[in-house]
């Protein structure tokens, strides 16, 4: 049985794990109030641009090619994997490590490479043969705050890597969705090429662009040239932002649970060691009055 020295240091030790999981929780949360608002407002118009450019894309001629439209071949795909840098964020990270991996399971036939967006990512798949880690970038989402440049540059990779590489037929990107505090969403998404609305199998996302009909002012070409790389920096920068607010939700969960854990567990070794003291006390009196009654 352990004794009261050890049971206080242990006590001491919690309190202070408590006080760091307390005060991890509070940054979160004001980290997670400036990413949602930052999600909400790039929500709508990515949501938009998809529509647009997709609707766009489906008024073209047959005869109309761009390297960012044209489908491929089926046997080799990379995936932009955004995970976090750090851990300590629940099941945050798991989740995504896991849809990778099914994702790299349904397509076992084909060759996955991984763009890493994240080092809990890019550590994770870096440790399996069946996957290739072969680009990452890390520490633009740890800071709490995502620039677009950051996004752009990362998508300047992404369509240099899929014009360039004629082995990459399709770019995928897995990210978090951000639901609420308690809730995130894995999403699997098709970055490249860019899914015409004809192609799209969501009734829904049909219906509400079939009836929509653009005049060109510009050649497709000038158009496209412009809308399309601007179209993946969009998409890379709305999934950087929700894996931020995401995160921080994660985390600010997961360090409320674990405060609440600590507490609990302090209370268990009080209680313990108030019996441990209570024991010895009582051991103490049973042996002076038993102690008197031998020398009466």
């Amino acid at each position: 049985m352990a004794n009261l020295l050890d049971i206080r240091r242990r006590i001491k030790s919690v309190k202070n794990t408590q006080q760091i999981t307390k005060a991890m929780k509070m940054v979160s949360a004001a980290k997670l109030k400036r990413a949602q608002d930052r999600v909400v407002a790039a929500r709508p118009f990515a949501g938009k641009m998809i529509d647009v450019i997709g609707n766009l894309a489906a008024q073209t001629t047959d005869d109309y090619s761009h390297p960012l439209l044209d489908a491929r071949g089926d046997s080799r795909y990379l995936v932009v994997l955004v995970t976090a840098d750090k851990g300590l964020a629940g099941a945050f990270n798991t989740n995504l490590n896991k849809a990778g991996l099914a994702f790299a399971r349904e397509n076992a036939g084909k060759k996955i490479e991984i763009l890493a967006i994240g080092r809990k990512g890019r550590d994770f798949f870096r440790r399996r043969e069946d996957v290739s880690v072969t680009g990452e970038y890390l520490g633009l989402t740890g800071k709490g705050r995502v620039e677009y440049s950051e996004a752009a540059e990362v998508a300047r990779d992404i369509i240099k890597r899929f014009t360039e590489d004629e082995g990459i037929d399709k770019v995928f990107i897995i990210y978090n969705e951000f639901k609420s505090v308690l809730q995130q969403r894995v999403v699997v998404d098709q970055l490249l090429p860019v899914v015409r609305v004809e192609e799209n199998t969501s009734d829904t996302n049909a219906d509400a662009t079939s009836t929509v009909d653009y005049i060109y002012e510009q050649p497709p070409a000038e158009i496209f040239a412009q809308l399309l790389p601007r179209l993946i920096e969009t998409q890379i920068y709305r999934a950087m932002l929700e894996s931020v607010a995401s995160e921080q939700g994660a985390r600010m969960t997961a360090m409320d649970s674990a405060s609440k854990n600590a507490g609990e567990l302090i209370g268990t070794l009080t209680l313990n060691m108030n019996r441990i003291r209570q024991a010895a006390i009582t051991t103490e009196i049973i042996e002076v009055v038993s102690g008197s009654a031998v020398a009466v």
